[in-house]
């Protein structure tokens, strides 16, 4: 016999409150547009930097490393990604007591490499990553249609996540928030979402069958299943299971990084 508080409306509403915010924050910080946070020891001090990884297409990217040392140099080497481009090599410019890194404007989709290498008064050279970063610049979002995707995604992942605890411990109202997830995912996804992409990279949608692009197929293939879960919910028994199943499928497709494998401009089908 299962203990009684499983199934009162404030546990539940609290394990799907948590289990939400959980996959929010491990998406943030696995994506690959996430900035790239790090330090590294150049004798006796700790020099903390961000590297970006995601910009907008309006102005160069510049990020400043803070090195207080004066006999601390920096050098960039950079270059368009998917491009024949040779390597870019140039001094880091010093403002004060910051190294300015500076990676020129792309168009949408368009993604640079870049490494950054810092040298002290031995002349001995510390990178800052073992490999070049990647970044993707994108066309920037209006507010009034970036965040009612992002509020109305956030309740779609909230409310799935509620439908399948509902469902599990056999409760009356798993339907009924079967019906508003799918609602919240319709408008969110696939109305909201595609005008998202829209302004940020140029077209309205670039996953399958149209591209690779996983954000976009993954609020697709969450769509199916709640579909699914809604057309069986007619029976009982087989609903439940279908919503638990939908509510799995949100729950493994939202953890995927956002912007993984998304939209990106390839140089080499176009002029150098």
């Amino acid at each position: 016999m299962k203990p009684s508080f499983l199934k009162k409306p404030l546990f539940l509403w609290s394990l799907t409150i948590f289990i939400t915010l959980a996959s929010v924050v491990y998406q943030r910080i696995t994506g690959p547009t996430h900035p790239l946070r790090g330090s590294i020891e150049m004798k006796d001090e700790k020099i903390k930097f961000r590297l970006l990884r995601t910009h907008v297409t309006t102005n160069d990217a510049r990020m400043a490393i803070a090195v207080p040392s004066s006999e601390v140099t920096g050098e960039l080497r950079w270059r368009r990604f998917r491009s024949h481009d040779d390597w870019t090599t140039e001094g880091l410019p010093r403002e004060g007591d910051n190294l300015v890194v500076t990676i020129p404007k792309q168009p949408a989709a368009g993604k640079v490499m870049y490494e950054i290498t810092l040298t002290g008064e031995a002349g001995k050279r510390h990178a800052l990553t073992e490999t070049p970063v990647i970044m993707r610049f994108k066309g920037a979002v209006p507010t009034v249609i970036l965040w009612p995707h992002i509020i109305l995604m956030f309740a779609a992942m909230l409310l799935a996540t509620r439908t399948g605890l509902e469902a599990i411990v056999k409760r009356d109202g798993a339907f009924r928030l079967a019906v508003w997830t799918s609602c919240l995912l319709f408008v969110g996804g696939l109305i909201f979402g595609p005008i998202v992409q829209k302004y940020a990279f140029g077209a309205y949608w670039t996953g399958w069958p149209f591209g690779h692009d996983l954000t976009d197929t993954k609020t697709g293939i969450a769509m199916i299943f709640w579909l699914i879960a809604l057309w069986r919910g007619r029976d009982h028994a087989k609903g439940r299971i279908w919503m638990i199943i939908a509510a799995l499928v949100a729950l493994l497709v939202y953890l995927i990084p956002h912007s993984m494998l998304g939209s990106e401009l390839d140089y080499t089908k176009m002029g150098q």
